[in-house]
Order: C-alpha cells, then structure tokens, then sequence
C-alpha cells in the first residue's frame, strides 16, 4: 500500500534541495500561463471589439424590397417562341417601387411575434447636404429613435447630443461625425438637404452620429422617419426597410427565409450580411488560439527538461530509496508528485500574473475618434480561459513529469551504487 505522506515528505525534500532548479522550473510553468492568459484575453477582447463594432450595427434580420431583373421577360411570354432558345441582352430591372407594401400590417405581425425583441421601421434616402458653398452627397434615414435606442446601442454612437433631442424636434438631425467634420457643423447650427429631385430643406443638429466607419460616417446620417417620409413627399406608411432584432441570434437564418417567403420580400439574415466578416474573425480566433497553446507547450518542454535534468542528479537517491525498499512504483510517485506541486505553484502564480497584466492592460487610455464608445484597452476575462490554463498547467507538468520519473522507476540500484 502506498504510503502518501512520506512520498509527498520525499518529494518536498527533493524540491527545497534543489531550490534553484525548483523555481526555474515554476517560473517556467509560470511565466507560460501568465502569457496564455494575458495574450487569449487581450486577443478575444479585441476580436470581440471588432466584431461588435459591425455585429452591432446589423439587424439579425433585414426587410427591404431589392431592384433586380425580371424572372420572365417579354420574349419568355410569347408561347410562339416557347421552347426555343432566346437570348435576351441588355435586361433592365422591372420598375418597381422600394418600399415594402404592407408595411405596417407586417410590423404588427412582427411585434406580436414573442421570439422577436422588436422591429424598427426605416425610411432611406439619397440626399444633398448644404452649407454654404460646400455641397455633399450622402444618405439620410429616417428611424423610430426611442425604438432604435431600446433593441440597439444606437445611444452609445451618439458622441454629441442625446437621441431624445431628436424625438422633441421634428426637424431635427443626428449628423454624422465625417459629414460634420467636413462641413465644420456642431450642435445647433443648421443643415440644408436637398433632394435628388430638388427641393430644398432646413435641418437643425441635435447631435453627432459616429459609428467609427468612416465610410458610413461621411454620408449617413439619422431623422425622425415622419421628417424622412415629408422631405421625400411620401406618405406615412412609407417604408423602405424594417430591422428585426432577435432574443435568440440563432433563430435569425430560418426566421428570414420564413419572413421572405411569407411576405414576398428580400429578408437577410446577419449570417448572409456579415459572411466575409465572419471568416475574418474566425482566422484571427483560431491564430489567437494557435500562439496561446505554442506558448503552454513550449513551456512544457521546459518542465520536462528540468525534471529530467533532477533524475539525473537524483540517480544515488534514487538507488538508496531502493536499496531501503522502496518499489520502483514508489519512486516513479515521487517524481511525479513534484511535477505536479511545480505545476500547481507555477499555474496559480501564472494565473495570478496574467489576471494582474489582463487588469493593467484594461485601464491603459484608449482614445480614437474612429472608435468613440472605447476608451480603454479591450481585455475579455473570462472565467473559462483560467480554467483552461491550470488545466494545462497541471497536464503539461503531469506529461513532462511522467517520462523522466518513467525512467527513474526502470534504474537498477545495484548498477548505480558500483557506479557502472
């Protein structure tokens, strides 16, 4: 039977002896953790940054009616020619409106749904911003502002002003942050938008829109959808586009073809929207992962290489421990018992370490005009990334330990007191 405590004595005394290789050993294990658990938070943090900054401005579920080609053309409706084959050159898109036709009776449906969080109305339009000589071209959107504010993080893209400014004032306009800079505009002045088929209409500035794309931040901007709808010289029931928000993001993909099937819509999902992005983020989580584990591996072969290194110094306690009756079991307990206290020591001091550098690098400033809602660091602390690296801490010491003291059970005590 074995006896535990003295083993544990043994393997305590072994490692006090041989301090130095001891600690450089845990140092091993932990300067590797503490790397692992510094680097996978600091580099999820900011994969999860950047997939917020899109994923946060894209509905789960989109609704709008798209320009496209006709199915059947003309020559397809002439049965004299059926059968035959026809080739059709310079295809025009069918003239169709793009708003979506029963919109309201569709938003009702929608609201009523109980998986769904809520669905906002959206009226978009090509404009001209004027001020002064300066004439740009952009969009302008006309939203529900409180309903954007409470299924989204509309509010925190709003640098400037408050998204109730814009619902006390119908002529008002969240401009954004690109068009601004250009036209050196602030809260309170005034804006001039023209319509692509004229007509002239003055918007006051109630706050400043930046959405740290500045693509979008140089042409888009946000009004009340009643303001959209009377500058376009369109009625109240007309809608463009209704953003859908889920309470369960997977549901999205078969709710959208459901939706266009059933109302006879485009309706795109934020999987189909974002793809490309998707696989981009995909490809940095998996180098993230792929540097993580190189560092605990390479911090295994460290271990291992040190504890085989103290066999070798061990080799006449080893033959004595023999020699007394001790079982080449016993012996393998031993070394193996010390590359789990190294790993046990090194992890948690790894773990500790890399929460203290997650934490600093969290409070480091972290000030850009193109990510207004960031000001610090992005650092992702999860729970589970500590769990996985005393994991390792403790799988990597107990493999690195296992081989040396493999050996040191097989060594034949006579041969090393004659010392052949």
């Amino acid at each position: 039977m074995t006896n535990w405590s003295v083993i544990l004595n043994i393997a305590r005394t072994h490692l006090l002896t041989k301090m130095k290789s001891t600690v450089t050993a845990s140092l091993g294990v932990t300067f590797g953790i503490g790397a692992y658990i510094t680097l996978v938070s600091f580099m999820t943090g900011l994969n999860q940054m950047l997939d917020d900054l899109i994923l946060n401005q894209t509905p789960h579920i989109h609704l709008y009616n798209e320009i496209e080609p006709s199915k059947d053309q003309p020559v397809s409706l002439y049965h004299e020619l059926e059968g035959a084959f026809n080739v059709v050159h310079s295809v025009k898109p069918k003239q169709s409106q793009r708003k979506i036709h029963n919109a309201m009776p569709i938003l009702d449906y929608l609201k009523k749904d109980p998986g769904v969080r809520g669905a906002t109305p959206q009226m978009r339009t090509q404009i001209f911003y004027l001020s002064g000589s300066i004439e740009l071209g952009g969009n302008l959107t006309g939203v529900d502002i409180m309903e954007e504010v409470r299924i989204s993080n509309f509010r925190d893209y709003i640098v400037s002003g408050s998204p109730e400014a814009l619902r006390n004032l119908e002529n008002g306009i969240l401009l954004g942050a690109g068009l601004a800079k250009k036209m050196s505009l602030g809260i309170g002045d005034r804006v001039q938008v023209s319509r692509v088929n004229g007509g002239i209409f003055p918007l006051k500035i109630v706050g400043i829109y930046q959405s740290g794309i500045a693509d979008i931040d140089n042409i888009q901007s946000y009004a009340n959808l009643k303001t959209v709808q009377r500058i376009s010289g369109e009625a109240q029931n007309y809608i463009t586009d209704i953003n859908i928000k889920l309470y369960d993001i997977r549901q999205a993909p078969s709710m959208a073809q459901k939706l266009g099937n059933q109302f006879g819509i485009k309706a795109t999902d934020i999987n189909t929207a974002n793809a490309q992005f998707e696989t981009g983020s995909d490809i940095r989580n998996l180098i993230t992962y792929a540097v993580s584990i190189t560092l605990l591996i390479v911090a295994g072969f460290g271990i291992y290489n040190i504890l085989n290194m103290l066999i070798y110094e061990k080799m006449n306690d080893i033959a004595i421990l023999k020699a007394t009756g001790f079982s080449g079991r016993d012996v393998q307990l031993i070394f193996m018992s010390q590359a789990i206290i190294i790993g046990l020591v090194g992890g948690f001091l790894g773990l500790l370490i890399g929460f203290g550098l997650s934490v600093f690098i969290d409070q480091l400033p972290f000030n850009t005009e193109a990510l207004p809602t960031i000001t610090t660091f992005p650092v992702n602390m999860q729970f589970r990334y500590y769990v996985i690296g005393i994991i390792f801490a403790l799988l990597s010491t107990f493999v690195a330990g296992y081989l040396p003291s493999n050996k040191a059970k097989k060594i034949d005590p006579v041969r090393i007191i004659r010392g052949t």
